[in-house]
């Protein structure tokens, strides 16, 4: 299990990958704070670095983190290692680099390739691997151009491959149209399934990026009640879809059903994060998580939970009969992708 394919481009990358949220720093979406609050550069650059060393060969970010200062970071991390690693991005939003500004979408098609030669240039390479469009709610109904002009740059070998960052299956569904699509991203964690749009995934053959797999760091369990985060952080700008934390604090009601699961987690030596990761990789043979970092230590445990491997079935019927979910859908066994792409999806 330790790699994973983007869907039928031929692409192998580490089943762990490494988002680029967090090494942003601050930024505003509108007039809202978005980013993680002040970051250490210097650490970041080494934190990319040290999970290369690890085995860690799938990296993701967008234009819209740190209006830009993620993909900058990132680049200058993997200059000399480009040829060996995959570089994932996303674009469909106005970033203004110097006010630290990302101001509302743009997805037409200059706008698509402006954002895509800004990305290119910020990252310092020629050609980016997964570009992915970022505009979660845009109309299922209005993809066609969005695609139109994605194979175009496709066929330029500006990028590689495309996705989209949704959290819909519908909207997934009629992405998956375009020839060069290979994966969508989507939230997913211990206490955040989405069954339908991993079928969607498994049945196409195409990857189940996760964001959000240690949701926000919370499944880490490094916050405890009473832990807080300022104004700067968005995990304490008590933003309306936020679940994880309340009031600049850790949600009581998740810190309580993560102690429920705690012990299954943190068997055979895992840590809380591994073992979140390690849910994952068991739910199904496509999913592809992307756990966020800020130190070096963080992207060493992030990595390092690749050689502990899945949890077994047994115990993924253990955490769900303890949350309480009779809805339990078995492991797959990757048979539809096999079938609908010729090949293994793991």
């Amino acid at each position: 299990m330790s790699t994973r394919r983007l869907g039928n481009t031929g692409i192998q990358v580490s089943a762990l990958g490494l988002g680029g949220w967090t090494i942003g720093g601050p930024f505003r979406g509108g007039t809202d704070e978005w980013g993680y609050g002040p970051v250490d550069d210097r650490e970041s650059i080494q934190a990319i670095q040290r999970a290369v060393d690890l085995g860690v060969t799938f990296f993701d970010t967008a234009a819209n983190y740190g209006a830009g200062h993620s993909e900058r970071i990132l680049g200058k991390a993997l200059g000399s290692h480009r040829s060996s690693v995959v570089i994932a991005t996303k674009f469909g939003y106005r970033v203004l680099d110097d006010q630290k500004l990302v101001d509302g979408p743009e997805v037409y098609q200059e706008a698509i390739r402006r954002s895509c030669e800004a990305s290119l240039r910020r990252l310092g390479t020629e050609y980016i691997d997964l570009f992915q469009f970022h505009v979660g709610d845009h109309p299922a109904d209005q993809v066609d151009d969005v695609l139109d002009t994605l194979e175009s740059l496709v066929a330029e070998g500006h990028i590689r491959a495309y996705g989209w960052s949704t959290d819909d299956p519908v909207r997934a569904r009629a992405f998956t149209a375009g020839k060069h699509c290979a994966a969508i991203q989507h939230q997913l964690n211990i206490f955040e399934d989405n069954p339908e749009m991993l079928r969607l995934c498994e049945k196409i053959g195409i990857a189940s990026i996760n964001r959000g797999p240690l949701a926000m760091g919370l499944l880490t369990g490094k916050y405890a009640r009473g832990a807080r985060f300022d104004s700067t952080d968005i995990r304490g700008a008590n933003v309306p879809w936020m679940k994880y934390f309340q009031n600049g604090q850790p949600n009581p009601e998740w810190l309580a059903r993560l102690e429920q699961v705690k012990d299954i987690l943190t068997s055979q030596g895992r840590t809380l994060a591994q073992g979140a990761l390690a849910w994952l990789w068991a739910h199904s043979p496509v999913t592809l998580p992307i756990p966020g970092f800020r130190t070096v230590a963080q992207a060493e445990e992030n990595a390092r939970a690749l050689k502990f491997g899945p949890l077994t079935p047994r115990q993924m019927q253990e955490i769900d009969r303890i949350l309480g979910r009779e809805d339990f859908r078995a492991p797959s066994s990757g048979n539809e992708a096999e079938s609908a792409r010729g090949g293994s999806a793991a």
